[in-house]
């Protein structure tokens, strides 16, 4: 690459190289120049499809899923002919390289390179790089082919950047306007970043909630590249940025990835130094948290890099920044297809050392931990299986006996009594430093200045019991075989609540307009103990469906749920079926607020876990419309993270609290409870740090980012109490692990009931500053206050926190369902 292949980029019509009179340019497809128009997801995959009829023996275009909104999605292979030919063949060589597959490799010398584009949807710069890329590649990049397979995701996000692409396509004046304060520039809510249900797609590759995430692992586990490059856009005053990563890395990663790095952020310095293009290194994006598209293949034996161009969402075809440089989209285009193109130049000449340190890093042989073991409710195991099945990671069950090793629910050496039903995840299989990476207790941290959260172990995101052994736990294989719940005439059912999936099953029964009882005390049937929250449905509270037993046994075998007969309605010990404490569940009508002032984050996981995982139904409010919304309508109104201060405004608050009087449940997430602490009628306060007199700043400007650490939570689990006889907490234990996300807290509410609290802060995972915890010392997490006939739930800490904290959500199930059951709706 020199100056004549950048003209070469830049008159894209120019058809000089005999090999670009046979490949269609992307302008010959698509009619315009890359960089005057922002082009819609199907013009890309267009391109796509045409270059690959052209050359069928160098491009393989791969469908390998479709996006929520039903926008396909593509993989193109691209390879030389002798390749493409083998390129199964090449495949499973590399994979016995590693040992996921078994047998033995024939010395593999091709080099294996992943470029995934446009993961966030309105960093759009990356998708018309995708197809540039692709077409120097066939031309004069030849060369780079004979040894590297490159795959090329044009458009993780299709959803997310046709909803950009389509506003700013709508929006954009002509020709473009560069003043930044143009509405052309700034989106509306919820912009283009995030996918259909408003998930940050980038956050999501070890979680895999979303059906993106989910599709594509598919295809990467049965690839894992050597290499692999997130393309993204920033701020449009920050120029480039390349590897290499910055502190903290992960402990998993070698010495080797971490070179290559460097090396290849040198390769890519040559470019831009060459054209006096500005860049950075070493700064801001680390590589600790696991569910990025930089360390989720890097902690797959990748080298897995994050390159960002200035632009964003903000940046249009053209804006003029803080320097008042004229930034286009042809600059931000030209720079992404360089860095790509340089990453496969760098693998072509090292695919001999990529696949020799790839096969090293599969050597789990030194890591401390050598077995997971996790204990508890079957539902919650279950779970873990499918995550790890996602992710081609293997599991078995323990042998019974006792496991020793660190004990995650007290954070010291312990013991845990385990049986054939429990679940142990090994280290020493070839992915074992993901699975380190996924149940480490704590990730040791080698700086606190991190970009993200530093917390995420699965026993305390899966509500499990868990010890960490450094010796291999004791195992067998898993037995496939499974027998179904059954049901016959009786009196009437009862189930245990413990679960989201016990959650699931109650919102089906309600669909299908069953009659659903629950009790608020403990009672005992047919010698079987039933805790509070326990689900009772009867035969005489069902006599208006025709089908009552075989609809019932229906939905009872999709839930796997186990049941137990009640033969009469005089129970073992009280109280009896028929108590004014085990009563009728409400069918409620559950509205969310949407909109501006909504964390669109916040929505969108909301959003997601009505629609996908609870399945039941919600009515989305926009806040322009809440003043005119007639609230009679729902029993339920959930208010998302955000900030309110315009909606719920003093009439706004009015509105609210006359419809709770009457009855309604306000249920507030995170900095929702501002719009209700220290105000008039309510209870709730926000506890403020402590301030010493005369305290004088005298730091140094150089040293406050770091000392600013002290007051910080970067997603630090904590410990907390839980009055598991408020209906809010059933099914939960007396203690829940929190993931919290930062330092706001409140004080414990004087009236009220103050269902889940931190008594004294220990940090079990990840970081919090030291000048947190006693800020956080008897505050609340969660909490219910009544006001008239209604309540308002608070919960602090976000129990859906990017889907992937599963053991909040039966709190929110909890919350709508059981707490403050008001009369039954007939």
């Amino acid at each position: 690459m020199r100056q004549i292949f950048l003209l070469l980029v830049l008159s894209l019509g120019l058809q000089s190289i005999i090999c670009a009179q046979i490949i269609p340019t992307p302008t010959d497809v698509l009619g315009y120049e890359l960089g005057e128009h922002f082009s819609r997801h199907h013009q890309v995959v267009d391109y796509f499809k045409t270059v690959s009829k052209i050359r069928p023996k160098q491009v393989v275009l791969e469908q390998y899923g479709l996006t929520n909104e039903r926008r396909p999605l593509y993989l193109a292979f691209i390879s030389s002919e002798e390749n493409i030919a083998n390129l199964d063949n090449i495949r499973r060589n590399h994979l016995k390289n590693a040992g996921i597959l078994k047998g033995e490799s024939s010395n593999p010398e091709i080099a294996v390179v992943w470029l995934s584009y446009n993961v966030h949807g309105n960093e759009a710069s990356s998708t018309e790089a995708s197809m540039l890329t692709l077409y120097n590649l066939l031309t004069e990049q030849q060369d780079l082919l004979k040894n590297t397979v490159v795959i090329i995701d044009p458009c993780i996000n299709p959803d997310g950047r046709d909803r950009y692409v389509n506003w700013y396509n709508e929006t954009s004046s002509q020709p473009n306007d560069i003043d930044p304060q143009a509405s052309e520039h700034n989106e509306p809510w919820p912009g283009g970043r995030p996918n259909h249900y408003l998930f940050d797609l980038n956050r999501d590759w070890a979680w895999a909630t979303q059906i993106e995430t989910q599709s594509r692992l598919k295809v990467y586990n049965t690839w894992m590249p050597h290499i692999h490059v997130d393309f993204h856009e920033q701020g449009i005053n920050e120029p480039y940025y390349f590897a290499p990563a910055a502190e903290p890395f992960h402990e998993i990663i070698s010495d080797f990835q971490r070179d290559f790095q460097t090396q290849l952020g040198k390769n890519h310095a040559k470019y831009f130094d060459e054209n006096g293009w500005l860049f950075f290194t070493r700064e801001r994006f680390d590589l600790l948290y696991p569910s990025y598209g930089d360390t989720y293949p890097t902690f797959m034996g990748a080298i897995g890099m994050t390159y960002e161009q200035a632009g964003h969402g903000r940046a249009g075809l053209g804006i003029i920044n803080d320097e008042g440089t004229l930034l286009t989209l042809k600059d931000r285009l030209l720079h992404h297809t360089t860095t790509g193109i340089s990453t496969v130049e760098m693998a072509s000449k090292e695919a001999k050392k990529l696949n020799f340190e790839f096969s090293k890093f599969f050597d789990n042989s030194d890591l401390e931990y050598k077995s997971f073991v996790l204990s508890g409710n079957s539902d919650k195991i279950n779970a873990v299986k499918r995550l790890l099945d996602k992710h081609d990671i293997g599991y078995e069950n323990p042998n019974r006996g006792k496991v020793s090793g660190y004990d995650y629910g007290n954070a010291k050496q312990g013991s845990l009594q385990v049986t054939e039903k429990d679940l142990v995840i090994h280290t020493n299989q070839p992915k074992g430093k993901m699975v380190k990476a996924l149940f480490e207790p704590n990730a040791k941290l080698s700086d606190s200045l991190t970009y993200d959260i530093t917390a995420w172990s699965i026993p305390y995101a899966y509500g499990l019991e868990a010890v960490a052994s450094k010796s291999k736990v004791s195992s067998s294989e898993l037995s496939a075989i499974k027998t179904l719940p059954t049901i016959s005439e009786a009196y009437g059912y009862a189930f245990h609540w413990d679960t989201l999936n016990d959650g699931k099953f109650l919102a089906e029964l309600l669909q299908n307009d069953f009659r659903v009882r629950f009790t608020e005390k403990p009672f005992t049937s047919n010698g079987v103990s039933f805790d509070r929250g326990s689900l009772i449905i009867t035969k005489g509270d069902n006599t208006h469906l025709d089908n009552f037993l075989s609809d019932l046994k229906t939905i009872i075998q999709n839930h796997e749920q186990e049941v137990f007969s009640i033969a009469t309605g005089f129970s073992d010990k009280a109280p009896d079926i028929g108590s004014p404490d085990i009563k009728l569940i409400n069918r409620q009508k559950v509205a969310i607020l949407s909109g501006n002032g909504t964390s669109s984050l916040s929505y969108g996981e909301l959003w997601h876990f009505f629609e996908k995982q609870l399945r039941y139904p919600l009515t989305s409010i926009n806040t322009d419309n809440l003043n005119r919304t007639n609230l009679d309508n729902y029993n339920v109104l959930i208010i998302p993270n955000g900030y309110y201060g315009s909606v719920i405004n003093k009439n706004g608050l009015s509105k609210i609290k006359d419809w709770v009087r009457q009855g309604g449940k306000i249920i507030a997430i995170g900095n929702a409870l501002r719009s209700f602490a220290g105000k008039e009628g309510f209870g709730l306060t926000e506890k403020k740090s402590e301030t010493k007199e005369g305290s004088t700043n005298l730091m140094a400007f150089a040293d406050r980012e770091r000392a600013s650490t002290n007051d910080m939570i970067t997603g630090a689990i904590f410990k907390t109490k839980v009055d598991n006889t408020h209906p809010m907490a059933y099914g939960y234990p007396s203690d829940y692990f929190t993931l919290k996300l930062g330092t706001t807290s409140y004080d414990l509410l004087s009236s009220g009931y103050n269902v889940g609290y931190i008594a004294a802060p220990n940090v079990y995972s990840g970081f919090a500053g030291k000048a947190t915890l006693s800020k956080l010392e008897n505050s609340m997490i969660f909490g219910e206050e009544r006001m008239g006939s209604g309540s308002f739930i608070y919960m602090v800490d976000n129990i859906l926190f990017r889907s992937f904290w599963e053991n909040g959500k039966l709190f929110l199930v909890n919350s709508i369902f059981f707490v403050n059951n008001n009369a039954f709706e007939l």
